[in-house]
């Protein structure tokens, strides 16, 4: 009997100052929260995609105040909740949000089953990363999309799917909020946030291969061969060649088109946002 009493009182006496000591801790170590945080936190979507560049809604909501305080939360932005969110949470903390351009991602490759023919099987772990690791993957060209879906798992709102037919990531700009998850899981970096425009189409350049012309054309039907004929019909000045690809300065491009009529291997296209 002793023998119990004694062990409930070691227990009780552990417990005890265990419990002392967390107290004191928490006191000690206690940090007030700015109860606007909080409030901030209820205007948002929820979402935790990471889009707005801090780790979930709450992390977002903490640097929103604290801009708050300096006078000014431009530069922050939520990319599902929009400009309609930021308009409210400015309205809370009685500051100016501003507008931000919304994205949409923009997978920068047409390779598609019929026009980029295989040239080897793959029989490994099936995905983006594990394919880009070991090989080019299955065709010839190291550049494009390798059809995994590594971008489709990273896509909390379903807007991107990998095409029957194409088998190639393709996105659905009527649900693409532009949160860039899927910008960071493609291992081939042909993923890319362009400014929505839904009122007007834009271009971009389909491909990503940097290879020669002549090695570039035979690894896919509709690669960037560097033949600079959509440079010189640019009537802005707006693409110039590097590294044998076509790029474009949106700043520049009027999106008047041109460069898609002249482009001979249908690498220069209009990207249409759908509502």
């Amino acid at each position: 009997m002793n023998y119990l009493l004694i062990a409930v009182l070691v227990l009780g006496s552990i417990a005890f100052v265990a419990s002392l000591v967390l107290y004191v801790c928490s006191r000690k170590f206690y940090v007030k929260e700015d109860s606007r945080v909080g409030s901030v936190t209820e205007l948002l979507p929820h979402a935790n995609c990471g889009g707005c560049g801090y780790p979930g809604c709450s992390g977002f909501a903490s640097a929103v105040v604290s801009a708050a305080d300096s006078g000014s939360i431009e530069g922050l932005f939520c990319p599902v909740g929009g400009n309609e969110t930021m308009r409210r949470i400015g309205t809370l903390l009685n500051v100016d949000a501003g507008d931000t351009a919304p994205k949409v991602a923009v997978v920068r490759c047409g390779g598609t089953r019929d026009i980029r023919p295989s040239v080897s099987q793959y029989s490994g772990l099936r995905t983006c990363f594990a394919v880009h690791m070991c090989s080019a993957g299955e065709t010839a060209c190291g550049y494009g999309c390798l059809g995994c879906g590594d971008c489709v798992n990273a896509c909390m709102f379903g807007a991107l799917s990998i095409g029957t037919q194409s088998g190639i990531a393709e996105v659905d700009t009527s649900k693409c909020v532009g949160c860039g998850a899927c910008v960071k899981e493609c291992p081939r970096n042909i993923i890319e946030l362009r400014e929505r425009q839904d009122t007007k189409p834009s271009v971009y350049i389909r491909c990503m291969n940097c290879d020669s012309g002549a090695v570039a054309s035979k690894a896919c039907g509709v690669s960037c061969i560097g033949c600079g004929k959509c440079a010189k019909e640019c009537p802005t000045s707006a693409i110039t060649i590097e590294n044998g690809l076509a790029r474009i300065d949106m700043e520049r491009c009027e999106s008047c088109g041109k460069c898609v009529e002249v482009c001979p291997r249908n690498a220069v296209r209009m990207l249409v946002c759908g509502s």
